[in-house]
C-alpha cells in the first residue's frame, strides 16, 4: 500500500505563490505516473498536472500552464507543485495521486489525468486565494 501525504496549502492573496509537497512511501516501479488534482466546491475533481517517473515528462492543463511547475525529488520521495501567479479561481482542495503499475510511456498518465486511472491518493491540502 502506497501512502501519500500532502502539505503546503494555505491562504494567499491573488498574485501570490505556494509550494505544495507530497511525500510518498517508496514505490518499486521504475516508470509510473504521479499527478496533482484539484477539486473546487461544487465541481468535479480535475487533473491539472502529471509527471511521468522514468522519463520526467511533464504535463499541464491550459488553466495552469506557465504558472505551475511539477517536480519530484527522488531522493526524498517527494512530489512538488510550485504555484505562482495564483488567482481566486485556483481555490480548491489539492490532491496528489499515484497510478498503480508500470507506465511504459508518458501517455499512460492521461491527457489530462483522470481520477479514475489513479489508485493511491492523499487526503488533500486546501489552497485558498483571495482577491
Amino acid at each position: 500500500q502506497v501512502q501519500l501525504v500532502e502539505s503546503g496549502g494555505g491562504s494567499v492573496q491573488a498574485g501570490g505563490s505556494l509550494r505544495l509537497s507530497c511525500t510518498t512511501s517508496e514505490y518499486r516501479y521504475s516508470r509510473y505516473c504521479m499527478a496533482w488534482f484539484r477539486q473546487a466546491p461544487g465541481k468535479e475533481r480535475e487533473g491539472i498536472s502529471y509527471i511521468h517517473i522514468g522519463t520526467s515528462t511533464k504535463y499541464y492543463t491550459d488553466s495552469v500552464r506557465g504558472r505551475f511547475t511539477i517536480s519530484r525529488d527522488s531522493a526524498k520521495n517527494t512530489l512538488h507543485l510550485q504555484m505562482n501567479s495564483l488567482t481566486p479561481e485556483d481555490t480548491a482542495m489539492y490532491y496528489c495521486a499515484l497510478m498503480k503499475g508500470h507506465a511504459l510511456t508518458p501517455g499512460d498518465c492521461g491527457d489530462p489525468p483522470s481520477q479514475r486511472e489513479y489508485d493511491y491518493w492523499g487526503l488533500g491540502t486546501q489552497v485558498t486565494v483571495s482577491s
